[in-house]
């Protein structure tokens, strides 16, 4: 058989732009930011003695790695579209990144947890206005970066169509944007604390601020690693798309689904295995053109078994 006449039947395992991605760049553009902001907060935490503008630092850098593992992510996906050693391509990728950057929210978490029960019970002098202003200026990076990232963020979420709701989000995107968040809180919370101390002599909000925002961190991180963790384990996708699919191809004849699996390849592409039975079996092509409406499907295999009785099909 001529090459050219197999190739139609071929399946395209590319679920990545291969160009440089405008959410690629701005979170290249995002991880500069923090890098500076971290050294001005750690130079800014030794002189001015402040161990929230330490810890912040700290905090920051950790956050500049994983955003940095976002963009290789980004880059690792696109450089190995095709790489026939990934069965269904790289698009999973962004969801490793992901689940990569909500194990550091973990640690971060952590990390602030232990430094602010240590400074209750061993306080610190500061120098409130300086520690005050460097906060301040880390706030304002923090909201640059998120605005940076929010842009695209906000036009992955989940969306619905006529098939349901579906998680079409970008998870390496989504972490890179809640380390930001995070950074977001933690200069908010130091700034409350600074000016509690400073106004109102309560020196504990400052390590108390630092409770709290672990805590929060710790929330986003659990939603974080419960949806990537969903990706990179196959897990089926939601009830509403499945059962559509099913009663797409049970529309068409005495079709019935013996067997269906859908799971997600990419952030906006999902793989199904679908097993038919019926008196009247039809080609492969016949179902998988009952799905085109699907849009987001983009590899789907079926298996046709015929029923050679009255008994099976009902059953």
């Amino acid at each position: 058989m001529h090459k050219g006449k197999v190739e139609r039947f071929q399946h395209n395992h590319s679920f990545v732009s291969h160009a440089r991605t405008k959410a690629e760049r701005r979170t290249g553009w995002v991880v500069a930011l923090t890098l500076v902001m971290m050294v001005a907060e750690l130079v800014g935490g030794v002189a001015f003695g402040s161990m929230s503008l330490l810890a912040d630092g700290w905090h920051m850098g950790s956050h500049a790695a994983a955003l940095g593992v976002a963009t290789f992510a980004y880059w690792f996906a696109r450089r190995h579209a095709t790489d026939p050693k990934y069965s269904f391509g790289t698009g999973k990728v962004g969801a490793l990144g992901g689940f990569a950057s909500a194990v550091g929210l973990v640690l971060v978490a952590f990390v602030m947890f232990g430094e602010s029960a240590w400074r209750l019970t061993a306080p610190v002098s500061i120098q409130f206005d300086q520690a005050i202003a460097v906060a301040a200026v880390g706030l304002l990076v923090n909201i640059v970066s998120a605005v940076l990232l929010r842009h695209d963020h906000g036009h992955d979420h989940s969306h619905g169509d006529s098939h349901g709701h579906h998680d079409h989000s970008d998870h390496n995107l989504r972490g890179a944007y809640l380390h930001v968040l995070a950074d977001a809180l933690t200069s908010v919370l130091a700034i409350v604390a600074l000016l509690a101390g400073k106004t109102l002599g309560l020196a504990w909000m400052d390590p108390m601020m630092g409770i709290v925002g672990a805590l929060v961190i710790s929330r986003w991180s659990y939603g974080l690693l419960r949806e990537t963790s969903a990706v990179l384990l196959d897990a089926e996708v939601d009830g509403p798309h499945r059962t559509a699919i099913q009663s797409r191809i049970e529309a068409d004849a005495d079709n019935l689904v013996a067997d269906l699996h859908v799971w997600r390849v990419g952030p906006q592409h999902l793989a199904a295995i679908v097993s038919v039975v019926t008196h009247d079996p039809r080609p492969p092509e016949h179902y998988k053109s009952l799905l085109e409406t699907h849009d987001d499907l983009v590899h789907v295999t079926v298996e046709v078994q015929t029923c050679d009785g009255d008994g099976c099909a009902a059953a």
